[in-house]
């Protein structure tokens, strides 16, 4: 017999301390399952915010439509430089990209960039995504510690981005992961991330009553950490699963 599962989710976006937030949300219900995207505008380029927007609206349809994170993501990257090209901007329309999916007891989580999608189960982090960035290939060398990519001066620098041309798919997949009554999921941009460590992740997660709550607690201490430091635009959907 299938578990009946009560999903609660709630979202949020800042600009911090920069004239334009760059980052883009999303969320979709199907009867098949549950979809929430996110993505951050690569800044600097200009077209950030357009290019952010248009991904996580193409990956709506494409799984509103049933096609999977893998068809979704490539149709929204061939896309994408279609309207570069449309909107002759080059190489100024790039960003990150977060997918979960959630259907029935399992989940799927895509991504290029270095946003991430963390997973927990009972207020305890099991796993997240690994970052497409410079720091992180240093870490899977042993270079660098995890917890030094938060601080790094390359920590901007990414490997793999929406927009860019691909030689082959540049997605990474994790999972499926399984879903109970005790999972929670935090999709995040780095401007969310880099201000809260996954300490006080899981400290806050579980003090928590609901999603919102959750968020709440976890935006302040972003707010705080990230106050005088010419914040980057900071954004994160909360799932609860029970």
């Amino acid at each position: 017999m299938a578990l009946e599962l009560n999903i609660d989710y709630s979202s949020l976006t800042g600009r911090g301390e920069r004239a334009v937030n760059e980052d883009f949300l999303g969320i979709l219900a199907t009867p098949d399952r549950l979809g929430f995207i996110l993505c951050d505008g690569l800044g600097g380029h200009g077209r950030g915010d357009a290019a952010s927007r248009y991904v996580v609206e193409r990956m709506k349809r494409s799984l509103e439509q049933s096609f999977t994170i893998e068809d979704s993501i490539m149709q929204a990257q061939a896309g994408l430089l279609q309207k570069q090209i449309q909107e002759n901007a080059g190489e100024a329309m790039k960003t990150t990209l977060t997918c979960l999916t959630v259907s029935g007891d399992q989940a799927r989580l895509g991504h290029v960039g270095d946003s991430r999608i963390y997973y927990f189960e009972k207020g305890k982090y099991i796993l997240r995504t690994l970052d497409h960035s410079v720091p992180q290939m240093m870490v899977s060398r042993g270079d660098l510690r995890e917890k030094d990519i938060r601080k790094h001066e390359d920590r901007n620098r990414l490997l793999r981005v929406m927009g860019a041309e691909w030689d082959s798919p540049k997605y990474q997949m994790t999972g499926p992961v399984p879903v109970t009554r005790h999972t929670s999921f935090l999709l995040c941009s780095d401007g969310f991330w880099e201000l809260i460590d996954e300490k006080m992740m899981c400290r806050t997660l579980k003090k928590a009553k609901n999603a919102r709550e959750w968020l709440g607690a976890m935006e302040k201490i972003v707010l705080e950490n990230g106050r005088g430091t010419n914040m980057d635009n900071y954004s994160a959907i909360a799932v609860f699963v029970r």
